[in-house]
């Protein structure tokens, strides 16, 4: 039985077109990580991480349901187990990942990062788990050092209106050779129904130096922070929504709904969508004065086991696909800031594949020609950012749209060893066309399809960002 890996130069390459794409054209473009989780604090002191389980394990919530799936106690997942049990306790699920992208996702990773070789599994962890360690303490795989080896150019991280962005500021000033930035994630403003939403206003109210008591203190103080923001070199805004709010209101109407939220009594569901709709509106035309790319990532299910959500908290795996009706309340709410004309570079990301013709024909609505690419449907994401649901988000790009002006891959992820994400895209990517080569459906142009390919491998997020 072999224990060697599978990731070969030709993973996933199927034919010499797809091979010839993926070697001269993608796979040594730098990496624009537009959209990740990445703590900044780690980048700004360059941690060097004590063992594989810190940084490959803690926070990895798609390794946490796998390992669930198999029977493993909570203990060896997010409890009290040593680091070394967590690994074996991961090292034992892998070989039951066969066909799921984690199985792929783990030996890239650990071949691009540490030159393991070796399948893991149970036998292995231990030896795996100190060879990993050791290569860990030298300084080349420093969380800086990790990002140099995969040509990371840019990464934008994820804060939140609150925070004081230190760390951004201290990264800017070291000139460590990665740009990092910041995308602006005001999720906990607009969630008027969330647990929690007052205390979450004095927090912002305190970081504004505003006491929020109308809805235009709101507005106020996310404009302070969006001020702030900017001086401090973020481009970019990110919404993780179920779907998007768009209902008709008045002014007096949304700061009627706000009053009565303070005033802790109960809203019902059409002034909840009221008041979503007026802050998102309100920061949708802000995010076009300040020339901002927003992104919405619509469609998830969260929090759906309560129990584990009260031991764990939220982002620990119990969270799904949502079958939301998404298209007529998002061609309103962008039809109403293109009516003025205050729409911004937009990416829709879709999360149920069932809805991936949808975003793909919404897009079409509101590239009105003054960018190239203006309104993106972003790529598959969380349970989409598989082989499978890759291919399906570019074949409906490809079929409604233009994939020439598709801005590519994101890691959306909480760790430092997860951008072979970006090599893992590419190869899809590359096989995708190399087969309609040969199967006659593109021409055998290498110059042209190539070009497309180390476009939306690199070229088309370079020029759209800007960073």
């Amino acid at each position: 039985m072999s224990t060697k890996t599978f990731i070969t130069d030709n993973f996933l390459l199927e034919n010499k077109y797809a091979e010839e794409l993926y070697h001269s054209y993608a796979k040594d473009q730098p990496i624009i990580d537009y959209h990740n989780h990445l703590p900044p604090a780690q980048i700004a002191a360059d941690t060097q991480f004590e063992n594989i389980s810190k940084v490959w394990l803690a926070g990895d919530h798609y390794k946490w349901r796998a390992m669930r799936t198999l029977g493993i106690n909570e203990k060896f997942i997010t409890g009290d187990a040593s680091d070394k049990e967590k690994f074996e306790a991961w090292g034992k699920t892998v070989p039951h990942t066969l066909r799921n992208p984690l199985y792929h996702w783990t030996h890239l990773e650990l071949k691009r990062y540490f030159g393991i070789e070796e399948l893991l599994n149970e036998k292995n962890a231990s030896s795996i788990y100190e060879n990993v360690n050791a290569q860990l303490q030298q300084k080349e795989n420093s969380c800086r050092g990790l990002l140099n080896k995969m040509n990371v150019e840019t990464l934008c991280t994820t804060e939140d209106p609150t925070d004081n962005l230190k760390h951004h500021q201290t990264i800017k000033e070291q000139n460590i050779g990665v740009k990092v930035s910041t995308a602006f994630r005001p999720d906990k403003s607009i969630l008027i129904d969330a647990d929690g939403y007052t205390d979450y206003l004095k927090e912002l109210g305190k970081v504004a130096e505003i006491d929020i008591q109308s809805f235009q203190d709101l507005k106020d103080a996310l404009l302070k922070r969006i001020q702030y923001f900017d001086e401090n070199g973020c481009k970019l805004c990110d919404h993780g929504l179920n779907s998007m709010s768009y209902e008709e209101f008045t002014e007096a109407e949304v700061n009627a709904v706000f009053k009565s939220k303070l005033a802790g009594k109960e809203i019902s569901f059409g002034d909840i969508e009221k008041f979503k709709t007026a802050i998102l509106l309100f920061l949708g035309e802000t995010y076009h004065q300040y020339g901002w790319v927003q992104q919405f990532h619509l469609g998830a299910l969260r929090n759906n086991n309560k129990r584990m959500l009260a031991q764990l908290g939220p982002d620990t795996g119990w969270d799904s696909i949502g079958d939301y009706n998404q298209a007529e309340k998002l061609s309103k709410f962008l039809d109403t800031l293109d009516g003025k004309d205050k729409l911004t570079k937009t990416i829709l990301y879709n999360l149920n594949p069932s809805d991936n013709e949808i975003f793909a024909t919404m897009i079409g609505n509101f590239n009105d020609g003054s960018v190239k690419g203006k309104v993106q449907l972003g790529s598959g994401w969380w349970f989409l950012d598989q082989k499978d649901g890759m291919e399906r988000q570019m074949n409906a790009l490809s079929n409604m749209g233009l994939i020439s002006c598709f801005i590519g891959m994101l890691t959306d992820s909480r760790s430092f060893l997860s951008f072979p994400r970006h090599e893992y895209f590419r190869r899809v990517l590359c096989n995708l066309f190399g087969k309609e080569i040969a199967s006659g459906e593109l021409p055998e142009d290498m110059e042209l399809v190539g070009k497309t390919i180390s476009n939306i491998c690199y070229g088309n997020a370079n020029d759209y960002f800007n960073f």
